[in-house]
């Protein structure tokens, strides 16, 4: 299974919250069982192999020929492959049903394949360019004889008319070398001529060049071509002219076949006589159509070369990718110095040591090797792989975790929380129901037609949606459940649980203030009243609840991450973290604002008027004043300067002892080398399973560097606490500014074209709150909210415990392998 895969079947119940246990594995495969050893360990997928021959090249590994084999047989494919796409051939994506190739066997076929196709290409080709010359053949033979047919009647004509004429006088219009025929015929020149085809575009260059190069002495005739003429050279289609060109002389003859050549005219024969005109016209319109017949022939052979193999090309391919990707994990493993096994060394899941194992013997007994793999656990001081088991509703919110940084080997994996907190917090940014509602239904339509849609090449924009399906989901749901909470659907309020807790005192406070309004029932059961919505106070009262709502949660968040480094500090039995990072932490954020959380409960608890901003000022300028109207609890005046005092105790807590602890505990480690040297020596070299490189793991240690760090990260605390918890204020600043677009669009679109009573304004007021709602608040707003929660989850939230500074375990998996784009 795929590390992407889901749990269930090879693999155990899923656990997010700590990354798989890894082990170090060596296997040692004879050299007869190991091309399917890696074969069924690529369908099991679930070692990571290393590359133990980094320092070769490609070329100086054992498996060379084999790849320069499958690389060969790679090209006959995509070359029968550019034929599938000329013929438009689509390649079948069913399952073939007949027996399977073997790489052997494939080889020959796409052997015999590419030479049969090049045998049919070949042929075509010549029968192509056959047929082509033809046509042009044909079109000059008309054009040509119309030319010498409408000459021939001039000339007829001229001589009539010179016989008629009495008074001998030559006129200046007659031809020349007819007036040289009537005064001498002795004198008469034999002219030769050349006729052909020659492209538009170059006929006026060719022109001049032709007279240039025979200075004068030659007379060219040009007539177009009324349809395109494929070229029988380039096979491209052109408009050409046909051309006649009369000439005296071989020299002459010669430039002028010259310049035909270099211009690419197709020069063709054309005969004088009339009889043979006529001969030629009809044996060329043959041979046209006979070469049409044969070459229709030839393309439906090769036709149903390629229909008879469309059903197995995908099968092919995918028995060449898993091969290829064989023999290039074959040439990451050792030659032993007996060259009859191979040795691999990798990264494998505890729990798959038995899977591992099975595919090894499975290989053993189908090669009939006489020796079996021995599979070994190393030790190792390596950092193993993160190996998370997600499936396709897990996958996409680890993703937005891994995105920020792998995690380290088994330290807490906020996927696991940003599973709920990821869609919460875009919910609070995001809170009506009736745009909920929308982004529900894009998620269920992306849900349901999955398995068309994973099929199918998408666009980008849509390929992300589509990836993040089960995100839109849950955001949408959560979206729903807050704007219920605003009672907000699409800015319009609803009384779905029950009447307003309020009422109008007289018919005149509608528009008024809720100072207008009378209590007259129990409280709103769930949400904000709806009586809000529209009155004077709405904004004042949704500012507070959602300004101390935002401070809440962001409290909470950050609260929930230093626990959880309490955790990562358990777990990696690092005492020093839990008592000099985890306790100074915890107890300076909630000294200060975890304070401010419980008085904004209080207040809104106890129904207090106490100004919050004067009790948080006047606990750190005037510790000891008397708080007056101010208090909402008893002894309030002692809790504050105590508060204060533990987050200022707390500062230098972190600061101070980690390094001097980290110092001592390194002059101990030093100081004890010299007793247990020589005794460990022969151990660690064979605990580090032949890795010389981790032998020197004894680090020096720089009390200067250790001081700078820890200052720096204890600064970066303190001033964050501040920084971080105001930057939670923008679930607030959000919120406010999706619920006030939302209205503006409602009453200053929609309503504002309802109240004209006329169905073309009601109807362009619908299509521009529509269009409004799609663009800003479905499309621009929903990616604004997903980006700020993403902002919130990888600083605020992830920053107090997450070191990401781990690598993905990415095991040789044929899933893997087959997924890959070319």
């Amino acid at each position: 299974m795929s590390p992407g895969g889901g749990g269930g079947g090879w693999c155990p119940p899923m656990d997010l919250l700590r990354s798989e246990a890894m082990q170090l594995v060596q296997v040692i495969i004879p050299a007869e069982s190991a091309r399917l050893a890696v074969s069924n360990l690529g369908d099991l997928g679930l070692l990571q192999f290393k590359d133990l021959n980094a320092d070769k090249s490609p070329f100086q590994r054992t498996y060379a020929a084999q790849i320069k084999r499958c690389g060969e047989m790679a090209r006959k494919l995509r070359f029968t492959k550019e034929q599938m796409s000329k013929a438009e051939i689509l390649t079948s994506s069913m399952q073939f049903s007949g027996t399977p190739l073997e790489i052997d066997d494939l080889e020959i076929k796409l052997g015999e394949i590419e030479a049969e196709l090049m045998e049919v290409n070949t042929n075509n080709g010549k029968l192509q360019r056959t047929y082509n010359e033809l046509v042009e053949y044909n079109f000059l033979l008309q054009k040509t004889g119309e030319f010498f047919d409408s000459a021939q009647r001039n000339a007829t004509h001229q001589q009539s008319e010179l016989m008629a004429d009495q008074s001998g006088d030559y006129s200046l219009e007659n031809p020349l070398l007819e007036q040289e025929m009537v005064t001498d015929p002795s004198k008469q020149v034999k002219l030769g001529f050349l006729s052909g085809l020659v492209p538009k575009q170059k006929a006026m260059v060719f022109e001049r060049i032709l007279f240039r190069a025979t200075r004068g002495n030659m007379l060219l005739r040009q007539e177009s071509v009324d349809e395109y003429v494929t070229d029988p050279q380039s096979g491209e289609k052109v408009v050409k002219n046909s051309f006649v060109i009369f000439y005296s002389g071989e020299r002459a003859k010669s430039k002028i076949m010259k310049i035909c050549d270099a211009f690419g005219a197709n020069r063709y024969p054309f005969p004088e006589d009339l009889a043979k005109q006529l001969h030629t016209i009809q044996e060329v319109s043959g041979q046209v159509s006979e070469l049409k017949t044969t070459i229709k022939i030839g393309l439906a052979h090769r036709d149903s070369i390629l229909k008879n193999i469309a059903s197995e090309f995908e099968q092919w391919n995918n028995l060449l990718k898993k091969e290829n990707a064989i023999y290039h994990t074959l040439n990451m493993f050792s030659l032993d110095v007996t060259k009859k096994c191979l040795i691999a060394e990798g990264w494998s899941p505890v729990f798959a040591t038995s899977k591992v194992q099975d595919a090894l013997h499975r290989a053993t007994i189908d090669s009939n090797s006489q020796v079996g793999s021995i599979f070994q656990i190393l030790n190792t001081r390596e950092s193993p792989p993160t190996y998370f088991q997600t499936n396709k509703f897990t996958s996409p919110f680890q993703g937005v975790v891994d995105a920020y940084g792998v995690a380290k080997y088994q330290e807490a994996n906020p996927g696991l929380f940003t599973i709920v907190t990821f869609p919460f917090l875009f919910a609070v940014m995001f809170g009506d129901w009736g745009h909920g509602i929308c982004l529900l239904l894009t998620a269920l339509y992306l849900i349901i037609r999955e398995k068309k849609l994973a099929s199918q090449k998408l666009d980008d924009i849509v390929e992300i949606m589509f990836d993040g399906r089960y995100v839109i989901l849950m955001m949408s749901i959560f979206s729903i459940y807050t704007g219920l909470i605003y009672n907000e659907f699409f800015s319009v309020p609803f009384e779905l649980f029950g009447k307003s807790a309020y009422a109008c005192r007289d018919p005149s406070c509608g528009d008024a203030t809720t100072e207008g309004l009378l209590k007259v029932r129990q409280v709103y059961p769930f949400g904000v009243d709806p009586v809000w919505h529209g009155s004077r106070s709405e904004l004042p009262f949704l500012n507070s609840l959602k300004m101390k709502m935002s401070i809440i949660l962001g409290i909470s968040q950050m609260n929930l991450g230093i626990v959880l480094s309490f955790f990562n500090a358990k777990f990696f039995k690092n005492t020093i973290n839990v008592w000099y990072q985890f306790l100074p932490r915890l107890i300076f954020l909630n000294s200060l604002f975890g304070y401010l959380s419980v008085l904004v409960i209080i207040k809104w608890c106890t129904g207090s008027k106490a100004d919050l901003y004067h009790v948080m000022i006047y606990m750190f300028l005037s510790p000891t004043d008397d708080i007056g109207e101010n208090q909402l609890f008893p002894g309030q005046k002692i809790v504050q300067p105590v508060l204060l005092l533990l987050a200022l105790v707390s500062v230098p807590w972190m600061l101070i002892p980690k390094p001097f602890i980290l110092k001592k505990q390194h002059e101990q480690r030093h100081q004890g080398q010299h007793y247990t040297m020589l005794q460990a020596t022969e151990e660690s070299v064979v605990q580090l399973g032949g890795h010389p490189e981790n032998q020197h793991h004894h680090e020096e240690f720089e009390f200067s560097e250790v001081f700078i760090h820890q200052l720096i990260h204890t600064i970066e605390f303190v001033l964050g606490a501040v920084s971080n918890t105001a930057s939670y204020l923008r679930l607030w600043a959000l919120s406010l500014a999706h619920s006030e677009l939302s209205s503006v669009f409602y009453d200053k679109v929609l309503l504002l074209a309802w109240g004209y009573n006329n169905i073309i304004i009601l109807v362009v007021g619908v299509i521009v709150f529509l269009s409004a709602t799609i663009i800003v608040l479905l499309s621009m707003e929903t990616l604004s909210a997903f980006l700020h929660a993403l902002r919130l989850h990888w600083v605020e939230f992830q920053d107090k415990f997450y070191e990401g500074d781990g690598y993905k375990f990415a095991p040789f998996a044929f899933s893997s392998v087959l997924e890959e784009e070319e």
